[in-house]
């Protein structure tokens, strides 16, 4: 039987050049093969696709939080489409009545909720640019960025007020209005008027407009809608300019794509929102789930707390980074080896069965429907009972767990990559495709793909099995770094985005990713390390929460700081008798030869010495 292959060639390798390292031949999707999709009729920038869905899903539940009655979290109240629009547009009126228009730029600071989803969509209908402020970033990058985008207006959820104030006086040269997504203390009020500045509590802040009404001005698909700044690992953060086309040509891309593999997107559709929407990953997701008028449930801002929300919810897509996803397998196999033997041997037996017949072919509602009923479904339960697609992505997923989850959450699990200057969505690994474990899986029908030779670092894009900088081409890349000319020309070359990440194509066309171009130094002794590489190595060790990896060219070895996984020490030292609290565990020389040895065992395994 013939290899699938999920890729086409498009244009021929080029050898080395001019001073340009040798290039692998470009590629595109497969469900590309006669050209990209064609622009979607009617859409021409981001407040199209909601505009679009208020008009034909109106009374469909499109946002919703969970009540808290006498203390207690209860069920999901919603907004309905049209509501959510009445909504958007009195903050529109509101934020053109404080005299900010097209151009103009509007901070969005907090968790994710209802009121950032509003602010953003009144952004896109005025034409403003929208600045998400990491909920996670100090103040110290919150004032870069205020500063540095120029940003007039911001919208903060009601406990990030504060961490806004430490900004000043330096932010309040561009900072001119805050609207807090919650109430307003009068001490708030008299800070900000100390400084010249109005603040707002959201509901004051809807009447501001209630007399006015303003056109929307026309909006272009070259417009940029939102400057979304990488954190980065040094230096300050870097402000992506990101234009209509870009997320519009995504979403013809990824529609293309579910269409090409017999899946698609319905307004019945549930999405829970926890992933930061100040990131791209979550903030094109969400794009996608309007487009198609279905819903989105937010969780209540505690990672703790969200599998309590999405058993209440039921979604029926899920997304995750991969620390997300470790925690669910490492909760399921602490549950299974500790279960009694005949559950444990049950479990063992539909698994490896399930598995040899999807590794057979077999789709994976086809694999094992009985075992699924019997010793799956509880698995399924736990994730709400309807989720039927599972997306990892924003950092590279563990072959071991993702092949686990496969087989026992009934649901799709695909692996996904892109950047914040991808638009996110570049690579993702389709259903039933059991060889793409451990991969990202072929392109997204939306651009092209070559690898570029890294001969530092060995890679050759032209070898056998071709290795090399995974470079981009097309319409979802970014506009540039905002006011960083010289940033963009660096890995803008010749229209093609070079990611900084080294893959390996595969032999059905899906890239794995293998290592990481940046991050590389000389050990004293003149020996490369990627400790990017060594921590994806080390973070796969299920007894340590992260792990950090330094060295520098001035010393023969590197050091590593480690964060042991508080329930697997724990777990450890039950076993072995020892009884004490996990910060005297962090302490005891019988717990740090454990993890140590944990360590030595990866490293073994992997072939790498342990340092």
């Amino acid at each position: 039987m013939a290899q699938k292959r999920f890729i086409i060639e498009v244009e021929r390798a080029k050898e080395a050049s001019e001073g340009r390292p040798s290039r692998g031949p470009v590629y595109r999707s497969l469900f590309a093969k006669d050209g990209f999709p064609a622009p979607i009729q009617g859409l021409d920038c981001c407040w199209d696709v909601f505009r679009l869905s208020v008009e034909k899903y109106p009374s469909n539940p499109m946002l919703g939080r969970r009540e808290i009655v006498d203390g207690k979290p209860g069920k999901y109240k919603w907004l309905t489409y049209k509501e959510v629009y009445d909504q958007v547009m009195k903050v529109g009126n509101s934020i053109r009545s404080c005299g900010y228009g097209k151009g103009v730029k509007c901070g969005i600071y907090g968790a994710n909720s209802a009121e950032w989803i509003m602010s953003m969509q009144a952004c896109n209908a005025h034409g403003l640019y929208c600045v998400p402020l990491y909920d996670t970033l100090g103040a110290g990058a919150i004032e870069f960025i205020i500063c540095h985008s120029e940003i007039s207006i911001a919208f903060a959820e009601e406990k990030k007020i504060p961490e806004l104030f430490k900004t000043f006086p330096n932010a309040t040269k561009y900072l001119k209005t805050i609207v807090s997504f919650g109430k307003v203390t009068p001490e708030q009020k008299q800070e900000v008027e100390s400084f010249g500045l109005a603040i707002y509590s959201w509901d004051e802040f809807l009447l501001v407009g209630q007399t006015q009404s303003f056109d929307l001005p026309i909006k272009k698909r070259s417009d940029i809608c939102t400057i979304m700044y990488t954190s980065g690992t040094t230096g300050d953060p870097k402000g992506v300019l990101i234009s209509n086309e870009s997320i519009i040509t995504l979403l013809a891309g990824v529609k293309r794509l579910l269409e090409s593999v017999n899946e698609q997107l319905t307004e019945k559709d549930v999405y829970i929102s926890y992933l930061p929407l100040a990131h791209s990953f979550d903030r094109v997701i969400e794009e996608i789930f309007i487009w198609h008028g279905a819903s989105i449930g937010f969780c209540r801002g505690d990672v703790k707390l969200l599998i309590d929300d999405v058993g209440e919810l039921k979604p029926t897509i899920f997304c995750a980074v991969p620390r997300v996803l470790d925690r669910v397998y490492s909760g399921l196999t602490h549950k299974i080896s500790s279960g009694g033997f005949l559950k444990k041997t049950l479990f063992n037996f539909a698994y490896s069965y399930k598995l040899n017949n999807m590794k057979k072919g077999l789709r994976h509602g086809e694999a094992s429907p009985l075992l699924d009923k019997i010793v799956f479904d509880k698995v399924k339960q736990g994730l709400g009972g309807r989720v039927r697609l599972i997306l990892s992505g924003a950092a590279p997923l563990s072959a071991h767990v993702e092949g686990y989850l496969r087989v026992v959450t009934c649901a799709h699990v695909l692996q996904g990559y892109g950047l914040t200057e991808t638009c996110a969505g570049t690579f993702v690994s389709l259903p039933n495709e059991i060889e793409m474990l451990g991969t990202v899986g072929p392109p997204v029908p939306n651009g092209d793909v070559c690898l570029e030779s890294v001969p530092d670092m060995g890679y050759n894009a032209l070898a056998t099995t071709p290795r090399g900088e995974i470079c981009l081409k097309g319409k979802t890349l970014f506009a540039g770094y905002y006011k960083c000319e010289d940033l963009t020309k660096e890995v803008l070359i010749d229209e093609w985005f070079h990611t900084g990440d080294i893959g390996e194509w595969q032999p059905n066309g899906s890239m794995k990713i293998i290592d990481r171009k940046k991050n590389i130094f000389k050990l004293s002794q003149g020996e490369y390390v990627a400790v990017e590489n060594l921590e994806n190595i080390y973070g796969q060790v299920s007894s340590i929460e992260s792990i950090w990896v330094y060295g520098n060219s001035f010393e023969a070895f590197l050091v590593a700081v480690v964060n042991p996984s508080k329930q697997a020490l724990e777990h450890w030292a039950q076993e072995n008798g020892i009884s004490m609290d996990f910060n005297s565990l962090c302490e005891d020389a019988r717990a740090k030869s454990y993890i140590l040895e944990e360590l030595s065992k990866i490293a073994k395994e992997k072939k790498v010495f342990f340092i």
